[in-house]
């Protein structure tokens, strides 16, 4: 008789055996500068994930990996599947779930084969295509991996051709295998004006799950950016971390498991919830794409594989040019006429900036735009507030010396409005329900063509009409509620089907008009995500722009997105002096929300001469290497600093975050991404009128190495709350 014991100890034996690579093996490799993720093919055809991590010098090498750092007995032997399919022996978390044409509902996915080419300039782009062997249903996964920058770029297509539409219940982006001792995930939450905040917490068995169920703003509550640190806790300079997004504006889910055998699984996409998606014979489902980077050197160096990639590869225009602008909102609201917008284009023109941008309030007659109750979809301008047009006050703000843009919000419907009355089945409402309204309005069935043809005609014709036009912001203030659309004859589709109509109309329109800047506004951070910023060439963080609150929410901002892209603008939030709000705007792309009339002797001469610096440092800010030096969550500083690409010019950013007695710098900070031979000037930039800066410019020349070993100290204190240095090289 043999005893359980021994059983068990056979059991363990032949999993550790098979567990490494057997002869016959197929080994897919995707490869980064820096970073592999290598699939493993069994001669079952199974594809597993057996490395994902740091690249190995010799690729032969990858064959002797153990199989996915097993820690025991995989009942199943795809806990690390590449694309985890539900029914059949699968016990854990799906990636794909469907019901067949015949009512079957489990899937099993097979190797087929696999495939690489070259894509655009420094990418290879790797297919592997899978199939249930008793069904015509196939899955294809796409690898993109971008080589300099190290960014892997995943997606999926689900096609079949049985006899009947097939229903998909859950089809993710992507799903991925990760072996480590301990799992740190930091998400981040909030709410308006609250954005951003991090939470950072040890996952233990079971699932995490972050996810979105508001349909337009999905990142209202929770964007759906992440990082996961392997082993311990994140640090900006070491240690293994993972940073991850998925670039989809709509409902989202991404799923942290830790399987019996303490392994991460990942699975990011879609929402399964009520997304149900009936797919038919012949016709392809592609997913959205999940972004992710690998670091073996911490927090900083996964943030900045994300900046570079996303100027190259994804932002319109994001090694160009911004636009600096005044916005009238804080200014009028949405009290405003020709003669008051007319003189805000002088105030433009004085203050120094490139453009005025017209927003809430210029539209709507049998129910004018007064407030945020009316008006909303009837996209003719208000005759009372501007008798002449948008294309007279173009020409006006042209003829006082700076561009003009507008304030847009397509998607969305007051009820008070000639669009509803005469398109009421235009609206996503349910039949017999109470209809909710969010900031007192609905949103427009962008699963309608004629909605969208509609959406579209609405930038389309604005821009064509004022040819010079020079910027739109698009705004999206509300989430789905009553989500019914009575022209889609797939209810399950909505959710899925509006982000798509969405996307259909932004991709004309940037077709159309490839250089035209656009903010992706959505009521603050409500929409920051690379589906989206695919069309647009920068977006607004948060309605929240008082400086201290700014600190905060960019910094948290900054870990996946440039600098570039980031709408940072000076207001009249908070209490700070105008030079700390104008030294935390210019870590991104300024602009100005203030009355330029109120402004004092000083703060005008200071803001006039800020806007001239600001064009002479911009582009190290947006093309520069961001370093963190103090993070405002553990000292009473935060400090920041990009670093140009031949590490000739720094820019340093410095705020005081925390207001206690003797709060401030008190030793020097230790600089970072500079070149340790070379030498440089330090000289403080935005000093204030009537002050005198606290830095000696005279002999204040250090060697790269001193100040990247021994540090510098920018003297900030409760009366030095702001500083901003230049460093530059010396030769």
């Amino acid at each position: 008789m043999i005893r359980p014991v021994f059983v068990f100890v056979v059991l363990l034996c032949l999993t550790i055996v098979t567990a490494w690579s057997a002869p016959g093996d197929t080994h897919i490799v995707i490869e980064t500068r820096r970073t592999a993720l290598v699939i493993r093919v069994d001669k079952d055809q199974n594809p597993t994930i057996v490395h994902l991590g740091q690249r190995l010098d010799r690729t032969d090498e990858y064959a002797r990996i153990p199989g996915n750092g097993k820690r025991g007995e995989d009942y199943t032997g795809i806990y690390n599947s590449v694309y985890t399919p539900a029914g059949g022996r699968n016990l854990l978390e799906p990636a794909i779930q469907v019901t067949h044409a015949d009512g079957n509902p489990s899937l099993d996915l097979r190797y087929v084969r696999h495939e690489r080419k070259s894509a655009e300039e420094g990418t290879v782009l790797t297919a592997v295509y899978l199939k249930d062997p008793q069904y015509p249903f196939e899955v294809t996964l796409y690898y993109k991996a971008y080589q300099n920058e190290d960014v892997i770029e995943q997606w999926s297509t689900i096609r079949h051709t049985e006899k009947k539409n097939v229903t998909l219940y859950k089809y993710a982006s992507a799903n991925l295998y990760i072996p480590a001792e301990n799992y740190y995930l930091t998400h981040f939450h909030g709410d308006w004006a609250n954005e951003m905040n991090p939470t950072e917490e040890l996952l233990s068995e079971g699932i995490k799950m972050l996810d979105t169920k508001l349909g337009t703003r999905a990142d209202l509550f929770q964007p759906p950016s992440f990082m996961v640190a392997l082993n311990q806790p994140a640090e900006e300079d070491k240690g293994e971390v993972m940073a991850g997004t998925l670039a989809w504006s709509g409902n989202y889910q991404i799923a942290f498991e830790v399987d019996p055998l303490h392994n991460l699984r990942l699975t990011a996409g879609i929402n399964p919830y009520a997304s149900a998606y009936s797919l038919t014979p012949g016709k392809e489902f592609t997913t959205p794409a999940f972004l992710f980077t690998y670091s073996n050197s911490g927090k900083g160096t996964a943030s900045r594989n994300l900046h570079r990639w996303a100027r190259k590869f994804r932002i319109p225009q994001g090694q160009g040019n911004r636009l600096t602008l005044l916005n009238n909102w804080e200014a009028t609201y949405f009290d405003f006429n020709e003669e008051k917008l007319t003189a805000l284009f002088k105030d433009g023109k004085k203050l120094g900036v490139d453009l005025f941008l017209l927003d809430d309030g210029w539209f709507g007659n049998k129910y004018p735009r007064n407030d945020d109750r009316a008006g909303l979809g009837d996209w003719q301008e208000n005759i009372k507030k501007l008798p002449h047009g948008l294309g007279h006050l173009v020409k006006e703000a042209e003829g006082a010396g700076i561009k003009f843009g507008i304030w847009l919000e397509p998607e969305m419907v007051s009820p008070k409005s000639e669009l509803y009355e005469k398109h009421p089945d235009w609206v996503l409402k349910l039949p017999n329900r109470q209809e909710y309204y969010f900031r007192n309005q609905l949103v427009l069935d962008l699963t309608n063509p004629k909605v969208q043809e509609f959406v579209y005609g609405i930038v389309d014709d604005v821009v064509t009409k004022n040819p010079t036009l020079s910027y739109i912001k698009w705004d999206c203030n509300a989430v789905i509620y009553n989500a019914f659309s009575a022209t889609n004859p797939n209810p399950s589709h909505l959710y899925v089907d509006y982000v798509q109509g969405l996307y259909k109309v932004m991709e004309r329109l940037r077709t159309k008009y490839p250089t035209l800047p656009m903010m992706l506004c959505s009521g603050g951070g409500g929409r920051v995500d690379y589906g989206a910023l695919r069309y647009f060439t920068e977006f607004w963080p948060s309605d929240n722009t008082d400086g201290l609150e700014r600190v905060f929410i960019q910094w948290n901002y900054s870990y996946f997105f440039p600098a570039i892209a980031t709408c940072n603008h000076v207001t009249d939030w908070g209490k700070q002096p105008i030079k700390f709000r104008t030294d935390v705007a210019m870590m991104g792309k300024v602009g100005y929300d203030i009355v330029v009339s109120k402004l004092d002797e000083k703060e005008l001469e200071f803001s006039q001469q800020a806007l001239k610096t600001y064009e002479q440092i911009k582009t190290v800010v947006w093309q520069g290497d961001l370093f963190r030096l103090s993070s405002p969550y553990t000292s009473d500083i935060a400090s920041l600093m990009y670093v140009s690409e031949s590490r000739d010019r720094a820019v340093w950013f410095s705020y005081l975050t925390k207001n206690r007695y003797k709060a401030g710098s008190t030793a020097p900070i230790r600089l970072k991404g500079l070149d340790p031979a070379k030498n440089y000037s330090v000289r403080e930039l935005n000093v204030y009128p009537g002050t005198k800066s606290a830095i000696n410019t005279e002999t204040t020349v250090y060697s790269g190495n001193y100040l990247m070993t021994i540090g510098f100290n920018p003297n900030v204190d409760t009366r030095r709350t702001s500083v901003v240095l230049e460093l530059a090289e010396s030769k």
